[in-house]
């Protein structure tokens, strides 16, 4: 499986959780629970990140990741978005530097 079907697949699966008992999946119980529970989990699984990488350990850091942008794709399910959003924001900022793209927010 490629990335982006990665990706796709499981956006799908998120979004037909939505549909789900809060007893039958955990990602239903997090959308019950709403957004504050939602961001709670996102923060904690970004600090763990943090931790995981500041500890240099490869595994740890590649489970937390992964935790971390499961949790954020729940988030935006959540609120309707997906990582094809995500992902079309990525590819506008290719061709710009970062230091131009931060410049451009700073704009707005």
């Amino acid at each position: 499986m490629t990335q982006q079907t990665t990706l796709d697949a499981l956006a799908g699966v998120l979004e037909a959780r939505k549909n789900s008992t809060p007893d039958d999946s955990y990602v239903a119980s997090l959308y019950h629970k709403g957004l504050d529970v939602i961001l709670k989990k996102l923060g904690e699984e970004a600090t763990e990140t943090v931790i995981a990488a500041k500890n240099g350990q490869a595994d740890a850091i590649i489970y937390e990741t992964a935790d971390l942008w499961f949790h954020s794709m729940v988030m935006l399910a959540h609120c309707n978005l997906g990582p094809d959003d995500v992902l079309k924001e990525l590819e506008r900022r290719f061709d710009l530097s970062g230091l131009e793209e931060k410049a451009s927010r700073n704009q707005s």
